[in-house]
């Protein structure tokens, strides 16, 4: 399985960018879902989707501005950026052998087993 992101740069406050997740090699059921590590914190789990009927999820901190949408490729659609949304984000891969569900979240870190390079967000006030 090979991930590969873009779609990274420079905003300023409310502005929009949509990062790309090219994903490659997947067989079964998987959840993409992009992470975002911002400066001086920890990695955190933002947006998911379930290949299996597309269910999503979507972190309080970002609801309401990003959408999350396809498969082959996954996009995640940033709008009304702020500068807390400032960091690498990076794209992952759980895969499954079940139809994976999301309502409730993206799931550990620890089981995602295919990483995107990561790609930078920098959204100026």
């Amino acid at each position: 399985v090979q991930l590969q992101a873009s779609g990274g740069g420079s905003v300023q406050t409310g502005g929009s960018l949509r990062l790309s997740c090219v994903v490659s090699g997947f067989i079964n059921y998987y959840v993409i879902s992009w992470f975002r590590q911002a400066p001086g914190k920890e990695r955190e789990a933002i947006s998911c989707i379930s290949s299996s009927d597309g269910d999503t999820y979507y972190a309080a901190s970002v609801k309401g501005r990003f959408t999350i949408s396809g498969d082959s490729t996954v996009y995640l659609q940033m709008n009304q950026l702020k500068p807390e949304d400032t960091g690498v984000y990076y794209c992952a891969a759980l895969p499954a052998y079940l139809p994976p569900v999301v309502t409730d979240g993206c799931g550990d870190e620890s089981q995602y087993n295919s990483w995107g390079q990561g790609t930078l967000v920098t959204v100026s006030s």
